[in-house]
């Protein structure tokens, strides 16, 4: 199986792609729940809602792919990478569970508890996309490893940039949501969305840049990567691209007639994002100093768990095309999921 294939390429490839499809997914899931502060009227909360209930927890199967993926391909990355962000990792999926059992209880809670599990819908939101920020600068930052072990300590991802990429996300998920809410809704909803996007758009490119001065200037492994050559020629056009992107995005959401263009050029944003994280820590796993081919499992079990990735992936792409294509169309109040 692994003559003539890099394996650790595939699997870092297959890990990529998970979590860039659950970025994508679960954000504009999270992001509803974000902007939920934003919208006081109880009938559009519940359109809101009912734009993705169909689908909000299937969307989560990516992130359970990519942990599953991790400790299949790359168990030192694992071992180490958990190690250090246990703390975050599992605000996080507190967040998730709760946000999870307050999307179903909310349904079926009566008046004097719904708004009870409406906050509880909106904190399970923000406590997990900030933990998911918050692990993203971690892992940016890097961690310490010694005798294949984490070496750091357990508050080691509390730092200024850590928590200032825990509130970045907050604002790409928020923009993500509204922007899905665009295309899901009409009326005075939809142009509330619209209203939102536009200064979220904004903030959001203050935040990529911030980020993209604030690395650099503090980690000089990247800054060394990202003006070297050829590395400089592939991120050049990124900082173009995104500010397209964005010029792109605020005159979409001006436009009446304009519903699924805002969050195809959202989705751009976010991927531009990725790409130069991706650049920036390219071929590292364990940043900075360990690579995707010394973390990597044995070649055996590498090749033996590649089959059942290879069958997997296309079920999951192809019972989520479904979901979204039974349920597509405008959500009004009144209608939806019950």
């Amino acid at each position: 199986m692994g003559v003539g294939i890099d394996l650790p390429l595939v699997w870092a490839l297959i890990i990529g792609f998970g979590l860039m499809m659950y970025v994508v997914m679960d954000g504009f899931d999270l992001g509803i729940g974000i902007l939920f502060p934003f919208v006081p009227d109880r009938h559009e909360r519940d359109a809101m809602i009912n734009t993705v209930a169909p689908v909000w927890d299937g969307n989560e199967t990516w992130l359970v792919l990519g942990g599953a993926a991790l400790l299949a391909a790359f168990p030192l990355a694992y071992a180490v990478i958990l190690s250090a962000l246990y703390l975050p990792l599992m605000a996080m999926l507190a967040g998730l569970i709760w946000r999870g059992v307050a999307f179903e209880f909310r349904f079926k809670a009566d008046e004097e508890h719904k708004l009870f599990w409406g906050h509880a819908f909106t904190w399970g939101s923000y406590i997990a996309t900030v933990a998911q920020g918050v692990a993203l600068g971690a892992f940016i930052s890097g961690f310490p490893v010694a005798k294949n072990s984490y070496a750091g300590g357990a508050l080691d991802w509390l730092t200024p940039f850590n928590l200032f990429t825990g509130l970045g996300l907050v604002v790409a998920y928020a923009l993500l949501g509204a922007t899905w809410l665009v295309i899901k809704t009409e009326g005075d909803l939809q142009q509330r969305m619209r209203r939102i996007a536009r200064p979220a758009t904004l903030v959001l490119l203050a935040v990529i840049g911030i980020v993209s001065l604030w690395t650099p200037l503090t980690h000089a492994d990247i800054a060394a990567r990202w003006f070297s050559f050829p590395n400089l020629a592939l991120f050049s056009p990124v900082p173009v691209l995104v500010l397209a992107a964005a010029w792109g995005l605020l005159r979409s959401l001006a436009r009446e007639d304009s519903h699924a263009t805002p969050f195809l050029l959202a989705l751009c944003l976010i991927f531009l994002g990725y790409s130069g994280l991706g650049i920036s820590l390219w071929p590292y796993i364990i940043p900075p100093a360990v690579t995707i081919w010394q973390a990597a499992a044995p070649p055996q079990s590498m090749g033996f768990t590649l089959v059942g990735a290879l069958l997997i992936i296309p079920c999951i792409l192809a019972y989520t095309g479904w979901s979204y294509y039974v349920f597509r169309g405008k959500v009004r109040p009144g209608e939806g999921y019950h």
